[in-house]
């Protein structure tokens, strides 16, 4: 996008992104500067890094887009309507309180929370809308919605394991979406996925307990994203599945989330809210 049409936007939600040289943050950048809806108005990486003080559009390997690329989170968050943020359970806190501060969307893709960090968004969303889920495609939430059906549906009998795969860079499993799924499971048989979770499967492990959610995580190549979750009995398989090509469909629904949340008032949604699937 050039100078003028960055200009001719300025009446549209501008947009700060997180983490701006990872293979996210780069995408949603792109689709920033490509949109009609929203603008692209700050980037952030961490000081340091040899993109901070350089044009964002040069730094990608394009022109330049009169984007700097800033470590100065305070300033760059204050001049947003909507923060979208793929990064660390570390940074993405401190990025909430700074959001909530500025009374801005924070869209969180950020997987790996841990109860702490969730309690400090919590405390966030107070002041603002946060809008986070393990992903942010359409399919991906619908199938969360399926899942949670027929959990309902179906007896203890029928086991619940959650196969997921992704690329050889990705630090946590299971993978937020498969978390995701096994919370919409949990929540169809009316129990928490605390109580009912299995982790990884090594040595002798025993029988299977009955009505547990099992997880299972593959990490290989350039994967960008594959999720089954499988409900068997004896004598039959139900196989729901999702399998991700492109990553672009995060960053559009990310995009989207932070257009839907311009109206909202303070408090903590997911992409259901945003899909209308809770309506």
């Amino acid at each position: 996008m050039s100078d003028t049409e960055q200009t001719g936007s300025a009446g549209l939600p501008g947009i700060v992104v997180t983490g701006g040289s990872g293979r996210m943050g780069q995408m949603l950048i792109r689709l920033l500067l490509e949109s009609t809806q929203a603008r692209l108005v700050g980037v952030l990486e961490r000081s340091g890094h040899d993109w901070v003080g350089r044009d964002i559009g040069e730094a990608m390997g394009g022109a330049p887009v009169g984007i700097v690329v800033s470590d100065d989170a305070v300033e760059t968050i204050a001049r947003a309507q909507a923060v979208i943020d793929f990064t660390s359970p570390a940074a993405t806190v401190a990025f909430a309180e700074l959001t909530a501060q500025a009374r801005a969307v924070h869209v969180i893709g950020t997987t790996g929370m841990e109860a702490g960090d969730l309690a400090r968004l919590s405390a966030a969303a107070r002041h603002a809308p946060i809008i986070r889920a393990g992903n942010m495609s359409l399919g991906v939430n619908l199938l969360v919605g399926l899942t949670r059906k027929v959990a309902a549906a179906l007896g203890e009998d029928w086991d619940i394991e959650v196969v997921e795969s992704h690329h050889r860079h990705k630090v946590d499993a299971p993978s937020g979406t498969a978390l995701m799924l096994g919370e919409a499971a949990a929540e169809g048989r009316g129990a928490r996925l605390d109580d009912l979770r299995t982790a990884a499967r090594e040595g002798i492990t025993g029988a299977r307990p009955e009505g547990s959610i099992g997880f299972s995580a593959i990490r290989g190549g350039d994967v960008v994203g594959e999720h089954d979750v499988i409900f068997a009995a004896d004598g039959e398989r139900l196989v729901l599945r999702h399998l991700a090509t492109d990553r672009a469909i995060f960053a559009r629904g990310a995009i989207r989330a932070a257009l839907w949340g311009q109206d909202k008032g303070p408090g903590e949604y997911d992409m259901s809210d945003v899909l209308g699937l809770n309506d």
